[in-house]
This record gives C-alpha cells, structure tokens and sequence, in this order.
C-alpha cells in the first residue's frame, strides 16, 4: 500500500486547498451541505447506538460510540463533500503558501460554514425530529445531555477545546491524504477521529446537528447554541490553520523545499499543477488518492 511523506503530503494538501478556494458558489454549497449532512448521520449513529448501552459500561460506551463516528468522515473524504474542519487546514496552507489570496480563504470559510449548518440541521429535524429519531426514550435523554456537555464551561474552554478537536480531525484529514487506497485512507481517517470524540473535544459540524437537535426537542435555545458555535469555531480554526497547517508550512515548505512525488520510493506519480486541473468538482479533478477534496 504506497503512502505519501509528509513532504509530499504538504505540496498535495496546498493543491487541495487551491481546488477548495477556487470551487464555484454552487460547488461549495452541495458539497458543503453533503459534508454536514454526513457528520450529523455520524453522530446520529452514535446516539442511537449508545443510548441504550448500561451504565455498568462506563467509559466503554463511548468509546463504542467514538468508533462509530468516522463514518461521516470517511463519507465526506472518499464518496466526496466540503467539511469546514478540513477546509479550516488545508485552505489556510494554500494561502501561506501564496497561492490563493485572503479574499478567496473567508469566501471559502463562509460558504462551508452556511452549507455545513443547513446539511446538519436537515439531518437535526427531519430524522431527528420528525422522524423522532433524537426525540424519543433514551434518545432523548443521550441527546439532550451530549448537547448539555457542549454548552457548558466558559468561552475559553470551549475555544480550547475546539482547538483540540482540529488539531485531531485536521491531522485525520492529512492522514488521508497520504494514502492512494480507500483502506489507508480509512485507516487514516479512523484513529485521530475516533480519539477526538472519545476525548469529548467540541467539533463546530458535529454541534451543528446535536445542539439544534437538542433545541427541536425543545432544550435550550438558539442564544445558547450561538454562545458555543462562535468560540468552537474560532477554535477549530486555530487547531487547523495554525496547529496542522502553520506547523507543516513551517516544517516543509517555508524552507523552499522543492519536493515532488518522484523523490519517494512510496508514491511514484506526479501531481498536475494548477494550471492544468479545471475549476470542477473535486471529488471529479484529482486522481484516486485526491478524489476526498472535502473534508
């Protein structure tokens, strides 16, 4: 299974991050809305596993449950969407690495962050609500007090928080972008995703299904939910951009290094430059190891 070095990985993220910025409106937005719409289904799945574990389980329970929710990562980045965790890492490497400008980053980071919020609240009321799939039982009762656990604690310790949580979900997407295989990108994907969640780190997607669940139940209220979203998501940017992204920009490309496929006995190909990938889809411009343009 040929992987990439994290050299190479960096030169790749930066051509992912130019595709993301240079995306149409109409692009991000579909893709967008399939990204939040996956990571709700994601924690959907969680809940409704959990929900009827014992509590003699313990701690066992979640991490039950932290293992179940990669799928909504694993969809995003292989069947193909927008997720702005993802977005938060690999479009601020392009931009350090002066290949798109700071207009194009927060129109990117705007537009994911709307259609991520209207994927994830379509997943929150029509299966969780209407369906009742949040909403009843033990459910209910997960649902509500998950949603209860993001909201409390101070503006800090949510925005610390929500940096750890991007650090993880960042490095999962960078991870998979190493591996030419659906298996190693899973592989990848898998670990940093599931220990992120085990941990309890606050992800801004995932809140924008469980809290407005929570609210159509009829729980908290939508001044609360906006007093977690802004400083989870101030915190997820920094653990993308400045901990995944800033880092590795340091590392490996501030330095000039002149890096291509070709100098691994890994991954024997050649990326295409900029110029020759057409501004479509970016599940549809890269080959097989870049089809997860998403995340």
């Amino acid at each position: 299974m040929a992987y990439y070095k994290p050299q190479q990985i960096a030169m790749n993220t930066i051509e992912t991050g130019i595709i993301k910025a240079k995306s149409t409106w109409i692009q991000m937005l579909v893709l967008g809305f399939l990204g939040g719409a996956f990571i709700a289904l994601g924690f959907l799945l969680d809940i409704r596993v959990i929900a009827n574990t014992p509590e003699s389980w313990g701690s066992f329970a979640n991490f039950i449950g932290a293992a179940l929710f990669p799928v909504g990562l694993i969809l995003v980045l292989v069947a193909g969407g927008e997720l702005l965790t993802g977005n938060m890492m690999a479009v601020p490497l392009a931009r350090m690495a002066k290949r798109i400008s700071t207009l194009e980053v927060a129109r990117n980071l705007l537009a994911i962050t709307v259609a991520n919020l209207l994927g994830a609240l379509f997943v929150a009321y029509f299966f969780g609500h209407v369906v009742g799939l949040t909403e009843t039982g033990p459910y209910l009762t997960k649902t509500v007090e998950m949603a209860g656990h993001k909201l409390e604690g101070s503006f800090a310790q949510m925005f610390l928080s929500g940096i750890g949580c991007n650090w993880l979900v960042a490095l999962a997407v960078w991870l998979s972008y190493s591996a030419d295989s659906i298996s190693g990108k899973i592989l990848g994907i898998w670990f940093p995703t599931m220990a992120f969640v085990a941990i309890g780190f606050q992800h801004v997607v995932a809140n924008m299904f469980l809290i407005p669940a929570a609210i159509f139940a009829g729980y908290y209220s939508w001044d609360m939910y906006l007093m977690n979203f802004i400083p989870v998501w101030l915190g997820n940017l920094t653990g993308g951009a400045v901990f995944v992204a800033g880092i590795y920009f340091t590392a490996y490309i501030k330095k000039d290094h002149q890096l291509t496929p070709a100098n691994s006995g890994h991954a024997q190909h050649h990326e295409p430059t900029v110029s020759t990938m057409p501004a479509v889809s970016a599940t549809a411009t890269l080959p097989l190891q870049h089809s997860d343009q998403a995340h």
